[in-house]
């Protein structure tokens, strides 16, 4: 029988300096290597010490505020250092925070405003007009912080006057690993916005998954240029903050390959992840005029890559390696990665899921299919979300049976590798047949007229749906459905070719850039025209 000592219990400022949160990071980072740089902004350096002290002042004011635990603290910034410290600050006292898009339109704020509550807001001087249309309809009044204000604006207070106030320093607070950490907001493109909680466990999950996937250590420099509020952003920050290295902050603009790559040499970044479509420029312009780079991790995800874009990057950026992550925001975010030896062997892949997770392919009955099979994948793992903020029902149905449900249809082959194939709620279902709208996107976008392309089902008499592709066309070009088809065909199954061409000239996107679907199958159920121009 094995006899277990008495141990004492630890002190509430001790236990509470032994968690594994960004505020005890930061604060471990600070004591360990306090001149250190942990930003670069601008030209700029932020050392460790310098981003604890920052953090801790901005949690003193808060405290001050009345802010506890629990509490919201939103932000609507563009990529500044300010964002982090009030992230890092707020998790100090226990506190929430809450990331907005600042693409959003002040009615699109508004609703996420009364659905988060929070007591602060830190918003950009540039966006405080936009900030004070939502809050006028949201029937709110947190305290607004300001950035980058020379005054202090008639709403709010600026955030050198907020944190630069003679506060006293806020009290230990023991924030436990399970205790919320941030609250992001999906992007909605099939209904209303739903908060995904995540834990600080969740985020401690990622930034080890990310310190695997890049293989990081604290001599690596890092280019964020993500935005913050997205999930993407943030989760590129997790792996940086674990490793304590470097993160050179990009600041909020029209993405310039040339700019970025300038910034990458100048910098000495080692890693950074950045889209297909980024990485497609980045290729044409260090081709064009070559940078002396010191790039050692080149990730990309969010969208499938081409074998000619991968061998590419091969070639533009030798030495750098090619790693792919996918994932969603409810799982804080990376689910699967793949590694540069099998990125053009399995082309088309996601990867295998990551080695913290446990995953499942089911049917719509919760049957495991088999491999090869077309079937929802749905995960469990200390990265899976809390649930969604204030929403049991959404959050009951996403955990049904004790596995999160991704809502991504995917086939594993027989090594393990992942192939998205739809999303469970974009499939069309015609005649008895199942249609993954991705596969026929894929095919329609290589029709030299179109400039891009989407796939809805619309209600059919017969078929119970039929497929109906959404496009707008490069300028110039004209394109029937007849031409389609036949364009379509030996590429496409005939019950998977559209049989209504719904011409637009863009087609709808939210704030995050995504197709809105809903908005589009509404139009088109409500069209019985074939083209509509």
């Amino acid at each position: 029988m094995t006899v277990v000592p008495d141990v004492p219990p630890l002190d509430a400022a001790t236990r509470a300096r032994r968690r594994t949160t960004w505020p005890n990071l930061v604060a471990r980072h600070a004591f360990q290597q306090p001149e250190k740089p942990a930003f670069r902004w601008q030209g700029d350096t932020i050392t460790w010490r310098q981003f604890q002290e920052r953090a801790s002042r901005f949690a003193d004011a808060l405290y001050a505020e009345g802010v506890r635990k629990g509490d919201r603290v939103a932000l609507l910034t563009f990529n500044r250092p300010e964002f982090l410290d009030a992230v890092v600050g707020a998790q100090q006292l226990g506190a929430i925070a809450v990331p907005f898009n600042f693409r959003l339109t002040p009615p699109e704020l508004a609703v996420l405003l009364g659905d988060a509550e929070p007591a602060v807001v830190v918003v950009d001087a540039a966006l405080l007009p936009s900030l004070q249309a939502a809050l006028a309809d949201a029937d709110i009044a947190p305290r607004v912080v300001v950035t980058a204000a020379s005054d202090a604006p008639a709403a709010g207070v600026t955030w050198e006057d907020f944190v630069g106030a003679d506060h006293p320093e806020h009290p230990v607070v023991d924030v436990a690993e399970d205790d919320p950490a941030l609250i992001m907001f999906t992007s909605g493109t099939t209904g209303r916005p739903k908060g995904a909680v995540l834990s600080h466990l969740n985020l401690h999950g990622n930034g080890v998954t990310c310190l695997r996937a890049w293989q990081s250590n604290d001599d690596d420099i890092t280019l964020l240029g993500t935005p913050l509020f997205h999930i993407g952003g943030l989760g590129v920050f997790s792996g940086a903050v674990l490793a304590g290295a470097t993160v050179v902050l990009q600041p909020t603009a029209a993405f310039d390959a040339g700019e970025t790559l300038d910034l990458m040499r100048d910098e000495h970044v080692t890693g950074t992840f950045l889209v297909p479509a980024q990485w497609q420029a980045m290729v044409a312009e260090q081709s064009r005029s070559p940078r002396d780079l010191q790039l050692r991790v080149l990730s990309w995800g969010a969208a499938p890559a081409t074998e000619q874009l991968l061998r590419g990057m091969t070639q533009a950026f030798p030495g750098g390696a090619n790693v792919a992550v996918f994932g969603q925001t409810e799982m804080s975010p990376v689910t699967c990665m793949l590694g540069e030896r099998d990125a053009i062997r399995k082309l088309g892949s996601v990867g295998k899921p990551i080695s913290t997770l446990a995953t499942r392919v089911v049917d719509p009955l919760g049957q495991d299919v088999a491999p090869g099979e077309v079937g929802e994948i749905l995960y469990r793992g200390p990265t899976q979300m809390l649930g969604y903020w204030r929403q049991p029902e959404a959050t009951s149905a996403a955990f049904e049976g004790g596995w999160f449900h991704s809502g991504d249809l995917v086939r594993v082959d027989d090594e393990g590798f992942v192939y998205v194939i739809d999303r469970v709620k974009d499939m069309v279902i015609t005649g008895g047949e199942n249609v993954y709208c991705v596969e026929v996107e894929n095919a329609l976008a290589d029709h030299p007229d179109i400039a891009e392309v989407t796939v809805v089902g619309r209600p059919h008499d017969k078929w119970g749906e039929t497929v109906v592709a959404v496009a707008a066309l490069r300028p110039g070009a004209s394109l029937t459905i007849e031409q389609l088809r036949d364009f379509a065909d030996g590429r496409l199954a005939r019950y998977k070719q559209p049989t209504e061409l719904h011409l637009l000239d863009a087609l709808p996107r939210n704030a995050s850039g995504k197709v809105v679907k809903a908005t589009l199958r509404q139009q088109v159920a409500a069209d019985e025209g074939t083209v509509q121009q």
